[in-house]
């Protein structure tokens, strides 16, 4: 049993290592060489686990050879286009000018129901409002709106504002991040004399974010409220 326990541990923080290595994606936003890889890399996993007259080796090294072929495929892929729509594929137009291609989701055997619930996601429920459409390579839709619809904006409004970045977590369950506080241009002493104002220690806060122009939001954890 420790030995089937020894073995998952060491496999898990492979595979770790191995999916840093082919970069960061959520599983809806794989390739398909991607999606196949990972599928491979857990099956294969398995193999050592289940049966402990199997080798390490044997799954470690298929892993790891899958692995270089995808950063060495991804490379050439950046190099080589031909390459890239062959392993990827290229994003196809559903809608363009309001009007559905029902030829191309047919070729993409996209059903009317697909597309409805993909517009619904992105809070469009009314084809209607839909200019153009795009299935992209990882089978997400990515929609443009026509100009009606769009939300007003600020330019819109003429309305003029300062351009700033949003808040940056400082503290995270009662534990600093200098490196936030770098980012925003504070110091330490900024965030000591916030905390001596507001009475409370790092320990007892749940989240603090700040922005760079030093106005901040605090919650304490539960059972330190005021």
């Amino acid at each position: 049993m420790f030995i089937v326990f020894f073995r998952a541990v060491i496999l898990y923080f492979i595979i770790i290592f191995s999916v840093r290595l082919m970069g960061k994606r959520q599983i809806g936003e794989l390739q398909p060489s991607e999606l196949v890889i990972t599928i491979l890399m857990s099956n294969i996993a398995t193999l050592p686990v289940e049966d402990i007259s199997i080798p390490m080796l044997i799954g470690i090294v298929p892993i790891f050879t899958l692995v270089c072929l995808d950063v060495i495929f991804s490379h050439l892929s950046m190099h080589f286009r031909g390459l890239r729509k062959a392993f990827s594929g290229s994003p196809k137009i559903i809608i363009s000018n309001g009007r559905i291609d029902q030829k191309v989701l047919k070729d993409l055997r996209f059903t009317a129901d697909d597309l409805m619930e993909s517009l619904r996601s992105m809070q469009i429920f009314d084809i209607n409002e839909v200019q153009l459409a795009i299935v992209e390579t990882t089978g997400k839709i990515s929609v443009c709106q026509k100009k009606e619809f769009m939300p007003v904006t600020c330019k819109d409004m003429d309305i003029k504002h300062s351009e700033s970045d949003p808040p940056v977590m400082v503290i995270n369950n009662g534990e600093r991040s200098p490196a936030a506080l770098k980012f925003l241009g504070l110091d330490p002493a900024w965030l000591d004399g916030i905390l001596k104002k507001e009475r409370i220690r790092d320990e007892d806060i749940f989240i603090m974010t700040a922005d760079t122009e030093g106005k901040y939001t605090l919650i304490r954890k539960c059972g330190k409220e005021q």
